[in-house]
């Protein structure tokens, strides 16, 4: 079980370094395109949000398929978009290729968490789910970094794509030599799917990750643009700041869980939503130095990714009975968050130029942090009241 497990984490870390790994080669890519920085951005969209959006249509769609030969459809989609990439010179058919390229992403990923719970035990479930969704932190704390370090030392953000090519060839060839046959899913049609959004505790708690996500990454899809003071056009030191990023993701994610137990998740999203906030309004002045840029975006990956686990916490408390597919919802408004993100940057980039993004995104997460707490006060509305006591029950004696 635990080979298999290792295999589709692999492929997940594959596909969530493709999503990170963009950023930290943006410049370069945009020079050699010959197109603006801002503009650029459209390749983090492109694959971001079509990740997000197809990802429930492509599970229902690929419900029947025999789970090896989904797998290996999906990587194959994703490796050619990622080649396709690294080989045109136009900005359209890049940009094209990155939809595609998502568009495997999103094959892939629905898919590899519902194998590791169909691999494992019921007592061993949740914990083979963990093992498999760590492949894409460790894309956050090690495959972005990587990807950025071998575009700035070959000085060409292809060898980077070629990089990503290689990872979804290797993910391929690991599933086809040590994944097991799985069984089918049951069909869950698209509206089932997609039901729980009409519920306003659902809805109102998926709008605070779409916000505040858009904020986070506001800054991150132009963070070469954003650190160029603090890291001197230094590629290799970018790619030392989000191996930082990353390790602050994985501590952030990782530690929230006992944080939730003992605080409950309300207590835990305010604080991290607001310190973020204050974080990034932070930005202009903390990024023009390497060490405060440090210690910023250590708080930046504590606070933003120690945010998933609550968040998906409150969903699943709210709405037990729809555990599975909110949290393939709450997965998916993440990347909604990031492929929007781009374009409020490249807006904000031309008004105010790089290094105030951060306070742009801090207006978003402090958007958030007002959703969270109507989502808080609606789910407070509708939840059950405690049966009467006995001794309430029972009349008063006669004065």
């Amino acid at each position: 079980m635990y080979r298999s497990l290792i295999v589709l984490a692999a492929g997940l870390f594959a596909i969530g370094t493709d999503s990170f790994v963009i950023a930290g080669i943006l410049p370069d890519a945009a020079d050699s395109l010959g197109i603006p920085v801002g503009t650029a951005g459209w390749l983090l969209t492109a694959y971001a949000f079509t990740y997000a959006v197809l990802g429930p249509v492509m599970a229902t769609f690929t419900t029947r398929w025999p789970r090896r030969t989904l797998f290996l459809t999906g990587f194959v989609i994703f490796t050619a978009g990622n080649l396709i990439t690294a080989f045109v010179p136009v900005f359209g058919v890049a940009l094209a290729a990155r939809a595609l390229a998502g568009l495997g992403g999103a094959m892939v990923t629905p898919a590899a968490v519902a194998a590791a719970a169909a691999l494992a035990p019921p007592e061993r479930r949740g914990r083979a789910i963990a093992t498999v969704m760590t492949g894409l932190s460790a894309a956050t704390a090690l495959g972005a970094p990587i990807g950025t370090a071998i575009g700035s030392l070959t000085g060409n953000w292809r060898a980077t794509m070629m990089f990503v090519s290689a990872l979804g060839i290797l993910a391929a060839v690991g599933i086809t030599l040590l994944l097991p046959a799985l069984p089918t899913p049951p069909a869950v049609p698209l509206r089932t799917r997609v039901a729980p959004l009409a519920d306003r505790r659902i809805g109102l708690t998926l709008l605070t990750t779409f916000l505040v996500y858009t904020g986070l990454f506001t800054v991150y899809s132009f963070i070469g643009a954003s650190l160029d003071r603090a890291t001197g056009g230094s590629g290799t030191t970018l790619a030392a700041l989000l191996f930082v990023w990353g390790l602050a993701a994985t501590a952030g994610t990782l530690g929230s869980g006992s944080l939730i137990d003992r605080l409950g998740s309300r207590r835990v999203i305010n604080v991290a939503i607001t310190v973020a906030a204050i974080d990034f309004a932070l930005l202009p002045w903390t990024s023009a130095h390497l060490p405060s840029a440090v210690a910023a975006l250590l708080v930046w990956g504590v606070c933003g990714w120690g945010l998933l686990a609550p968040q998906t916490h409150r969903l699943i408390t709210a709405l037990p009975s729809a555990a599975p597919l909110l949290t393939g919802l709450a997965s998916a408004m993440v990347y909604v968050g990031v492929s929007v993100a781009p374009l409020v940057g490249q807006v904000a980039m031309a008004w105010f130029g790089p290094y105030w993004l951060g306070p742009v995104g801090a207006a978003f997460i402090a958007l958030g942090l007002g959703a969270a707490e109507a989502a808080h006060t609606v789910i407070r509305r509708h939840a059950p009241q405690p049966a009467p006591t006995a001794s309430a029950q029972q009349p008063s004696p006669a004065k």
